[in-house]
């Protein structure tokens, strides 16, 4: 039985697992950054913990500042919410390593379907059809869109470390490629780390 949860996110999906775990009867910590002190996640938990500053990397995708409220806190499970550290396989198994249990995928199922351009490239060699798309690993912007023109127009650019909807852009027309492919790149690095796209 879980007796204290960490939700290592923000927003409505941390407001629902409080909520949740409220009427469960099950303690809950919240995780903020300075830009999100005064959010109702903060509020409605029953401890909250400063893991950084506002960005992400600072805080939400920092893994030694999460694991330190955890023992801070005395915390015996974490629910992960979506995007930020949900899909790293790193988390999951740091937590397991501490005997917290991590409330979704195994490390393994993680890093075999976590990374999108991976987990394409084993479906094809298992013979699971897949959408049309580029597998490979080199980002160059001009290798990008000659792939996008092979592809054929629209085409949705995704990001690899991706979850939660950030890092996706679609593209109509091979005048609006390269705008969208910084733009998926920028909001990729920032929500996740990594600004790999496919």
């Amino acid at each position: 039985m879980i007796s204290k949860l960490l939700i290592a996110n923000r927003g409505e999906i941390a407001v629902r697992v409080i909520r949740t775990c409220k009427k469960l009867g099950i303690k809950t910590v919240a995780i903020y950054s300075d830009a999100d002190r005064d959010s109702p996640h903060v509020k409605l938990a029953d401890e909250s913990v400063y893991v950084g500053e506002p960005s992400p990397a600072s805080s939400y995708l920092n893994i030694s500042n999460i694991l330190e409220a955890i023992k801070k806190t005395k915390t015996d499970a974490v629910h992960p919410g979506y995007g930020f550290l949900s899909e790293k396989s790193e988390f999951a198994k740091a937590l397991e390593k501490e005997n917290v249990l991590f409330l979704g995928p195994s490390p393994e199922s993680m890093e075999l379907m976590g990374d999108k351009i991976n987990s394409r490239i084993k479906m094809e060699a298992s013979g699971v059809p897949v959408v049309p798309g580029y597998n490979g690993q080199n980002q160059d912007p001009k290798i990008l869109q000659k792939e996008a023109e092979k592809i054929g127009y629209p085409l949705m650019i995704k990001a690899t470390a991706g979850g939660g909807g950030k890092g996706m852009k679609r593209v109509y027309k091979s005048e609006e490629f390269l705008f969208a492919l910084e733009s998926a790149q920028r909001e990729a690095q920032k929500a996740f780390g990594d600004g790999t796209v496919f």
